[in-house]
């Protein structure tokens, strides 16, 4: 592995979503820290792309590859061409490829081999031959699955980064995202603004999720959302525009008072109101690696998709219903009961809440009918 000791310029490869780059920024990382004045470029998807301000990148590569279901149909293969010159011209030393397990890498590496890139490193299960040059057979899923922040520190560990001090240690300082001080100032004068007490106990809720599949009922989220409140616990949503309806109904269920930020915060403002709350209720979406990136307690309502995306080296509960059609990859529940998230009783979500909130906030009362497992 001494080669990789002297590169220098490193691309790190990670076509997916926010929350994809998210797990992988341990890895990166730890590249960094091998070497400190390593240049580190990131190519990633324009989704994924939105997170690259706020990680500790040297340069950024956007590309929608036509090997993942989310970029659009291609009329042509120009891009593939237009971006072989250009890794081309940027004379990388070595490139890693970070994949899930049920993606090919061989694609990715095929790109760098014709970029002339010399080190070209993944996980794969099959053999690859020349397009990678260190090639990691893939354990996952046949062997075991593990954390997707686990296996990325895993592949980068194997050219001699140390990943010890990145492994699950929550009194682990976050150096993950940067977190801008301005969006800090505006998210707290935004929370006094809409009347929140920040000396007072609250959370933050997010019921969204692109996938319907992977969203707790609003009705359910409506009852968490009220008891808590119940409880003097403030409450306040978070969502993009599209998700707008959804948070208003569930608001509109809801027999208290709450405060929203929907379609009010830039990502960077988003991260700095997890920093700031005591925890996150959430389906299993970005906001919960967001919250993981920055050490904030999280309910993680999980509807049995991917088991290695729960929080990360933070305190947590991951709450369920399981169910014998788990691990289905639908967008829609092919079952059509949705029992994953739907048989999940508003009143775990609660007790969650509050056991976590007891670790984080000082002015927490449990109730006497309140009992924790």
């Amino acid at each position: 592995m001494s080669k990789w000791h002297t590169a220098q310029n490193i691309l790190c490869i990670r076509l997916d979503t926010i929350g994809d780059v998210i797990m992988t920024a341990p890895a990166m990382l730890a590249l960094k820290t091998a070497q400190p004045d390593r240049r580190i470029t990131l190519m990633t998807s324009s989704a994924g792309a939105a997170i690259a301000p706020l990680l500790d990148l040297d340069d950024l590569i956007i590309y929608d590859s036509p090997w993942l279901k989310a970029t659009a149909p291609r009329t042509d293969s120009l891009p593939e061409f237009d971006m072989i010159k250009r890794l081309q011209q940027a004379q990388f030393d070595a490139a890693v490829i970070f994949t899930v397990y049920s993606q090919n890498p061989l694609p990715s590496a095929f790109l760098c081999y014709m970029a002339n890139i010399p080190l070209r490193l993944a996980h794969c299960h099959e053999n690859p031959y020349q397009l990678l040059t260190h090639w990691i057979p893939d354990p996952e899923p046949t062997q075991f699955i593990r954390h997707e922040v686990r296996r990325q520190l895993d592949l980068v560990a194997s050219i001699d980064c140390d990943v010890t001090p990145l492994l699950d240690d929550p009194t682990n300082d976050r150096q993950l995202l940067h977190l801008d001080p301005a969006s800090l100032h505006r998210v707290q004068s935004l929370l006094t603004e809409i009347g929140m007490n920040l000396m007072e106990p609250w959370v933050v809720v997010h019921p969204g999720a692109t996938a319907a599949s992977r969203r707790y009922p609003p009705e359910s989220f409506a009852i968490v959302a009220e008891q808590l409140t119940n409880q003097n616990i403030q409450v306040v949503f978070t969502g993009t525009q599209p998700e707008a309806e959804l948070v208003q109904s569930i608001r509109t269920m809801m027999n208290t008072s709450s405060y929203s930020l929907v379609d009010r915060l830039s990502l960077s403002e988003l991260v700095a109101l997890l920093k700031l709350s005591p925890l996150l209720i959430s389906n299993n979406t970005a906001p919960v690696h967001l919250a993981s990136a920055v050490g904030t307690p999280i309910v993680d309502l999980y509807a049995l998709t991917n088991l290695q995306h729960t929080p990360w080296s933070v305190p947590h509960h991951v709450l369920f219903h399981d169910v014998p059609c788990k691990l289905c990859y639908k967008s829609i529940c092919p079952q059509e009961h949705h029992h994953c998230l739907r048989l999940v009783e508003p009143k775990a979500v609660i007790e969650a809440a509050l056991s976590l909130l007891l670790t984080t906030h000082s002015k927490i009362q449990i109730p006497s009918h309140v009992c924790f497992n």
